[in-house]
């Protein structure tokens, strides 16, 4: 992920600001695949990268990838609220065609590791 040129920072917490200024958050999506997800997951991966395409070409990816246990997905974005991060997880094509039967997004703040985190 390349580190935003206008990053601001103090003591406890480390913001970044997106292009019009406000404060993007992180946010963890757990997708859980339901009992046809490995099927599923095959016809509706295109669409799916399609869809992650535009957040990534963003700089709002920070990672995202198959559980190797064939379980589900994990995902890690910057959005600007809980509203925004719950938006794209649920008009994900993995959502809405059943690759995912539940999908969990976290608020999550990110402390390791430290390289991809603004310096002071």
């Amino acid at each position: 992920m390349k580190r935003p040129a206008d990053t601001k920072t103090d003591a406890h917490w480390k913001i970044r600001f997106d292009r019009d200024g406000l404060s993007a958050m992180k946010f963890v999506i757990i997708g859980f695949d339901g009992p046809e997800g490995e099927a599923k997951r095959k016809i509706y991966r295109p669409a799916h990268l399609a869809n992650m395409e535009p957040l990534d070409q963003a700089g709002r990816v920070v990672l995202a990838g198959p559980l190797t246990d064939k379980t589900g997905s994990l995902i890690v974005i910057e959005a600007d609220s809980l509203e925004e991060a719950e938006r794209f997880a649920r008009e994900d094509p993995y959502t809405v065609h059943g690759v995912f039967e539940r999908v969990e997004v976290h608020p999550f703040t990110q402390i390791f590791p430290k390289s991809t985190l603004p310096t002071q």
